[in-house]
């Protein structure tokens, strides 16, 4: 692959990356807008931001084996048509209710370039360079949080709320005629892939059997559902207890962000000396200290906005270490079943995103406290997670060289 095709490559993978984030991110400022023209509460509104997160969890499960089966971009582009309906659906939504339910179908539709990404990203480049790849797509999924919210609250001021959807849509069609145009078939279809549902959930379970899978897997969900725990209560906690205004939240969040980017880009530097392996522990930690500092700071009012805003951006900046590492080897032991792989892992992400977010709408009581809570239990769990999940996968790895020498015996005596 030429450093040209290379580079085109990873700039369309990366903007489809971007579709899930800019979906969450663009919106945000809305919500009071959204809330007052819709007669309903905030709280009310962020319940959309939960209904995303659940499509994207449950359509994943459909695309993993449709990209298994029909080739990476036929699905892709299944995919994309339905979220740019659905976009523009959204933009005439007459009640929360039915916003909650459009962005649902939006989701649906807007996994399969999560989906696909990542297996294309297994497909294309070696396992070597998958960690410092999904650095990269990080670099755009940060980019996002930047650019989104402002882009957002401009939409909201200049136009109305309605047309932040209108923009989604036009992003959908741009990103498709750029898969047309620049993105190769990474896999081609396999008519002996069977659809059936008993197929498919085997296919899953040989996924989920796989030690390496599930420990990094769940660590990296674990971690990332307190990202999501902070995108839905960041909201309510800046506008509405700190007093900021539209225009300040989004430099704060475009500022937190911002520690995420450069932290992608330090993990690839990382990488030239250390394993995935070796960062994601002390990420986790850092991760987690962050969290319990969130967390009583919040309890005592001692942080402020100021120490806030510093502990949010630790916080977060940990996350630019444990994604794309956790995300390179989970996807690692598989070459035929990437997709189911991909699908199960942006699944359990996803999940876990949507409980995060929904305990912090669920307990909003009018202080940080929700958020900053679920925010240090998912760092804390997290690490948890990798300890235990790192303790079976060398039980697994004594127990296969302990069955081997076994058998070497047998035949040599």
């Amino acid at each position: 692959m030429t450093k040209k095709r290379k580079f085109l490559t990873i700039l369309v993978l990366g903007m489809i990356t971007a579709i899930g984030p800019f979906s969450i991110d663009m919106y945000l400022p809305a919500f009071a807008d959204i809330a007052a023209d819709l007669h309903t509460t905030v709280g009310h509104v962020s319940l959309s931001l939960s209904s995303f997160f659940i499509g994207i969890s449950l359509g994943q499960f459909i695309y993993g084996p449709m990209l298994d089966r029909f080739g990476r971009k036929k699905p892709l582009f299944a995919g994309l048509f339905i979220y740019l309906a659905a976009s523009a659906l959204c933009a005439f939504a007459q009640s929360a209710d039915m916003l909650i339910a459009l962005r649902f179908l939006q989701a649906l539709g807007g996994c399969a370039g999560m989906v696909a990404s990542r297996a294309m990203v297994r497909d294309i480049f070696s396992v070597e360079e998958n960690a410092k790849i999904f650095s990269m797509l990080m670099l755009v999924v940060g980019i996002s949080p930047i650019i989104a919210p402002t882009l957002g609250s401009l939409v909201t001021v200049e136009l109305g709320w309605h047309y932040i959807f209108v923009m989604l849509a036009i992003m959908a069609l741009v990103i498709i005629l750029s898969i047309h145009i620049g993105l190769p078939e990474s896999k081609q279809p396999d008519p002996d892939y069977s659809l059936k549902p008993a197929a498919i959930l085997k296919n899953f379970a040989t996924v989920l059997k796989e030690p390496q899978f599930y420990t990094y897997a769940f660590t990296g969900a674990a971690a990332a559902a307190g990202l999501y725990a902070y995108i839905a209560g960041s909201p309510d906690v800046f506008l509405q207890i700190f007093k900021v205004s539209e225009h300040e939240y989004g430099m704060i969040f475009a500022g937190v962000a911002a520690g995420l980017i450069l932290a992608t880009q330090l993990n690839r530097l990382l990488l030239q000396k250390y394993k995935s392996e070796q960062i994601i522990p002390i990420a986790l930690c850092m991760q987690s200290l962050a969290g319990i500092g969130l967390f009583v700071g919040s309890l005592t009012g001692l942080t402020g906005l100021a120490g806030t805003i510093i502990l949010l951006l630790l916080f977060l900046s940990c996350q630019g270490f444990t994604f794309p590492n956790s995300s390179a080897l989970s996807m690692a032991p598989f070459a035929k079943n990437a997709g189911s792989a991909s699908a199960l892992m942006g699944a359990v992400q996803m999940g876990l995103g949507a409980l995060s977010s929904g305990l912090v709408s669920l307990f909003s009581n009018g202080t940080a406290l929700p958020m900053t809570a679920v925010m240090a239990c998912c760092a804390m769990i997290s690490l948890a997670i990798l300890y235990l999940g790192k303790r079976m996968i060398r039980y697994k790895a004594s127990q296969a060289l302990t069955d081997e020498e076994t058998v070497d015996m047998i035949c040599n005596s």
